[in-house]
């Protein structure tokens, strides 16, 4: 199964290294292959230095596809984690 989602990054730092690795870290978790896309780019959940190439800074655009067993369970935690900025103070 095949399921993806647009969110906004809302933290102050954008996805920066310790996002990333919290977003790899939660991917991980799932059977599904995650993967995080731009208008130009596109980053699979299982690389942090992926995801920090993908320079997504606060108030822009991600999707978010999930694909196999889990991908509901996963896309729902991914964007959980998202939208709590990354449980971030700042």
């Amino acid at each position: 199964m095949k399921v993806r989602a647009q969110l906004t990054i809302e933290n102050k730092l954008g996805l920066h290294a310790r996002a990333a690795i919290k977003l790899v870290e939660l991917a991980a978790k799932y059977d599904s292959e995650v993967l995080f896309i731009t208008d130009e780019k596109q980053a699979s959940a299982a690389s942090v230095l992926g995801l920090l190439l993908l320079e997504r800074s606060q108030g822009e655009q991600i999707t978010i596809e999930c694909d196999g067993p889990d991908a509901e369970q996963a896309l729902t935690a991914i964007k959980a984690l998202i939208e709590a900025r990354f449980d971030e103070q700042v």
